[in-house]
């Protein structure tokens, strides 16, 4: 199986990664298929580049992208160009306008509510006054 995950490169104490295809039985650093990116985390913020349509080719032939670089793919928003552009308005949809309850309605359902106190009730009130 392919993944899509980092390989640390540079010196000690200075980590900088690639961003490679590989065979998830290889060593971290070890032989990878293609490289589609680098990612640098001593930069504020840090430095990304990706290969977007290569990486996206590589999703669609099934590589499962490590935690790492599923969150780097969030940042660079892998996926932004499938979503509809912010510059163009939404459609707006109207809801349909509620119609106003008939006040004759209402007054019979409060006198309904009122009529539908059991009798028990209303004695064991009538005694504690």
């Amino acid at each position: 199986m392919l993944r899509i995950r980092l390989r640390r490169v540079g010196k000690k104490k200075q980590p900088s990664y690639r961003i490679v295809v590989a065979d998830s039985r290889s060593p971290r650093d070890g032989a990878f298929v293609e490289r589609i990116g680098h990612y640098d985390p001593l930069i504020d913020p840090p430095a990304v580049t990706l290969d977007k349509e290569r990486a996206r080719m590589w999703l669609s032939r099934g590589a499962q992208p490590s935690d790492a670089v599923q969150r780097i793919f969030h940042w660079q928003r892998l996926f932004e160009e499938d979503a509809p552009e912010a510059e163009e308005a939404p459609e707006t949809v109207e809801a349909p306008a509620m119609e106003a309850p008939d006040a004759e309605a209402e007054t019979a359902v409060a006198e309904a509510a009122v009529e539908e106190v059991p009798a028990e009730e209303a004695t064991e009130e009538e005694t504690n006054e």
